[in-house]
């Protein structure tokens, strides 16, 4: 079993960063992908960034240039540092981790465990 609490969400205006953090407990995480969606009232989780133990990423196309994800495998902690917000990303960002053994899932049901989110509220 994998545990995930995130940490960082707040209140941010237009063109600031914040840095989300999702700690891990249980389980050891360095062989597993490690994910952020995010989500908003009445709609499906989105995926975000996804990255791979040695560190291979992958990001929405929506984020790419701006978010970064990145990982501490002998913390058990998964990052994602947000730069340029606008208030379409206004949203509950949700920590993930995966199983899988190849690829960079992106999909919703590719992954096993999830935490409870951290509100990130962008204003314009």
């Amino acid at each position: 079993q994998v545990q995930l609490v995130e940490s960082g969400g707040g209140l941010v205006q237009a063109g600031g960063s914040l840095r989300l953090s999702c700690a891990a407990s249980g389980r050891t995480i360095s062989g597993y992908r490690m994910a952020w969606f995010r989500q908003t009232p009445g709609k499906e989780r989105a995926f975000v960034a996804s990255i791979r133990w040695s560190g291979n990423t992958n990001y929405a196309d929506s984020v790419k240039g701006r978010f970064t994800i990145s990982r501490d495998n002998i913390k058990k902690t998964v990052f994602l540092q947000m730069n340029s917000l606008e208030p379409e990303d206004t949203a509950v960002y949700i920590c993930a981790a995966s199983s899988l053994l190849v690829g960079l899932p992106t999909m919703e049901h590719q992954y096993d465990y999830w935490g409870q989110g951290t509100q990130v509220t962008v204003s314009s």
